[in-house]
């Protein structure tokens, strides 16, 4: 599959007998013809496939190097007609060496035989008894195998479409002080494919997935890998077929270890994904192709492009994973509270000064206050929380916004901004009936007034409460809420504050302040400066003007973190959020986003320091400088 840069590649694990190579031909053609109804372009198997891996001494007796020779002719007839490269392993005799190599094969042609650089030498892998190590600094040359004429060598790239280009290296390889892959990722391959047969051992896969992963992610580069499975002799080992497909050290799919059938594991790779990363990372090195490699193009008939994605597009790219969850938020806080406690120190202020509204922000802003005065062993009365009661303010989130602060032991005041707005209403003549931006504006300019000169009055440092996506869409008061001394929540996505502060009333606090918090985090999200109705509640829902913020932070995270066009984001957005928001929804609300990420970018020019906690972050000190005059006309979604 190729769309939008994705490309679907695969692992087979087949059903092998050792040293019968006409069966596991049977089984490897059936299996690359089941990837060629699933669109796959590039399917690997594991090592020594034609003959097993497990057959000893046996590699030693002609009989069963001409049978996998003769086996693979037999193999490239019969898929002959298949559009899709497939790599299997084999023994591969050259200059009276035996090898232990890799073979890619497409529509009836050997394109190319890459050999094993490092053998194993242990009691149970003893491959120096059979197979030849081959050098990496060897030149490619050309061999005749299997009736064809093919290059052999290490240092071959394949060139499967004009941006992905895939090499390989063989199990030990991997595990050597300086893989194969590196040398081939830095001259050019964004795809390595591992053939291999490693044995079981308690705790075993957790290293080999460890390993995987960080080769994956330090080439910048898709990982895949393929081990033998059922069939091997169990003599002395047993082999469980494993099977991973990583991107950049990410994980997007995997076997099922000791299954006892035939596998096919296939998943999409994000050429621009990776593209993006390695146009990004400085440190990645990247060189001209070396005389001793040589590009061999694959081009063929028949190849199948659609618009079907298998693997799994998250549609909340900011919260953690389930299994690094727990571990992901304390690390969050941990980050914002190592720059409060830092700022806060060298300012040598006594107190920390933070408004207090009841919502989300404020919330999650007050509760690193409360965790970095405790860290610096500071009484909880450092900090005053200040609740400023206007226009539009609810008894709900008045009420939450007290009894969150009594519950915490702070300072408290309660100052109403009701007269000196409606003062400021008649030195500039406006008429508080009409409820447009300067209504509004002035409510939060007030209260940003109120804050800082208190933390004259006190020797403080005024803690601002705005997040990564009102930043993003400029959903704030310039020189209102815009402003602090110090953002802690500046890095911190909307759609991420939520379970912030979920996970701290869940893990954090006493009883009394978890049920304010869950009230907090049930309460819908408003700024709160348009009048209540007449029973008292909320009449400004901020999703209802701007979006829904799930969606806008979609948008963010892969505008920012990749570079991606509007085009993909919105290709991604309707795998990720198929059934909950219809394409129509999606259109809309994107567009709103880069509206108003372009307009807005005034407001992100001249914004107060704060922590970077995850990829994406917009200071514009260094992680996103842009003109604030930039027009949007290039991104487009309509």
């Amino acid at each position: 599959m190729e769309n939008h840069g994705f490309i679907r590649v695969a692992v087979a694990i087949p059903e092998v007998r050792v040293a019968d190579c006409a069966f596991n031909v049977e089984h490897i053609t059936g299996l690359v013809s089941k990837a060629c109804s699933e669109g796959v372009r590039a399917l690997c198997f594991p090592e020594l496939s034609l003959t097993a891996y497990t057959c000893a001494d046996l590699f030693l007796q002609k009989n069963l190097t001409l049978s996998a020779a003769q086996s693979l002719v037999q193999l490239l007839e019969d898929t002959r007609e298949m559009p899709v490269c497939f790599i299997v392993g084999a023994p591969v005799e050259h200059k009276s060496k035996l090898y232990n190599c890799a073979v890619v094969c497409f529509q009836g042609q050997i394109l190319g035989i890459v050999p094993k650089v490092f053998l194993p030498n242990y009691a149970e892998f003893y491959e120096k008894r059979w197979f030849e190590a081959y050098s990496l600094q060897t030149p490619v040359t050309e061999i005749q195998y299997a009736g064809q004429q093919t290059p052999f060598g290490t240092n071959i790239l394949f060139e499967l479409t004009d941006a992905l280009t895939f090499a390989i290296e063989i199990c030990e390889d991997v595990w050597s002080v300086v893989p194969p892959s590196s040398y081939h990722a830095m001259a050019g391959a964004n795809l390595i494919f591992n053939l291999s047969a490693s044995d079981e051992l308690i705790g075993k896969q957790h290293y080999v997935k460890s390993l995987l992963s960080q080769q994956s992610a330090r080439c910048q580069a898709a990982y895949v890998y393929a081990a033998a499975g059922f069939g091997e002799s169990s003599t002395d080992l047993v082999y469980a077929g494993n099977a991973y497909v990583y991107e950049n050290g990410k994980l997007l799919a995997h076997a099922q270890r000791f299954q006892y059938a035939e596998q096919l594991i296939f998943s999409e790779i994000d050429v621009e994904l990776l593209t993006a990363e390695r146009k990004k990372n400085t440190t990645f090195i990247s060189r001209p192709v070396a005389d001793n490699y040589r590009i061999v193009t694959i081009s063929g008939r028949g190849l199948r492009v659609n618009n079907r994605l298998s693997r799994f597009i998250n549609p909340t790219p900011f919260i953690p994973s389930t299994d690094q969850y727990n571990a992901g938020c304390e690390e969050i806080f941990s980050i914002q509270v190592a720059g409060l406690a830092k700022r806060l120190m060298h300012t040598h202020c006594t107190h920390l000064i933070i408004g207090v509204s009841g919502g989300l922000d404020s919330t999650l802003a007050l509760l690193v206050c409360a965790k970095t005065v405790d860290k610096l062993g500071l009484p909880r009365q450092t900090i005053c929380g200040v609740t400023m009661p206007g226009f539009g303010t609810t008894d709900r989130t008045r009420t939450n916004a007290v009894q969150l602060m009594q519950s915490l032991g702070i300072q408290i005041k309660e100052i109403s901004i009701v007269a000196a707005c409606e003062q400021h209403f008649k030195d500039i003549g406006h008429d508080p009936k009409i409820h447009n931006i300067t209504y509004e504006n002035t409510q939060a300019r007030e209260r940003t007034q109120i804050l800082m000169d208190l933390s004259n009055q006190m020797n403080g440092l005024v803690v601002g409460t705005g997040d990564l996506s009102e930043l993003a869409l400029g959903w704030a008061t310039y020189n209102g809420d815009h402003i602090s001394m110090y953002g802690v929540n500046s890095g911190i996505p909307k759609t991420l504050v939520r379970h912030l502060v979920r996970w701290a009333a869940e893990t954090q606090m006493d009883e009394s302040s978890k049920a304010t918090l869950q009230d907090i985090i049930n309460t819908p999200v408003s700024p709160e400066l348009l009048p209540k109705s007449a029973d008292g509640s909320m009449t400004q829902f901020t999703e209802d003007v701007v979006g829904p913020y799930e969606l806008h932070d979609f948008s963010l995270f892969y505008t920012l973190r990749y570079g991606f066009t509007p085009e993909k984001i919105f290709f991604l957005a309707q795998h990720a959020f198929k059934g909950k928001f219809d394409d129509a929804t999606i259109q809309k609300w994107m567009q709103v986003f880069y509206t108003r990420f372009f307009s807005q970018q005034f407001k992100r020019s001249c914004l107060p320091d704060g922590p970077k906690v995850g990829s994406v972050n917009l200071s514009p000190r260094g992680d996103w400088r842009m003109p604030s005059d930039a027009s949007v006309a290039g991104w487009r979604i309509l």
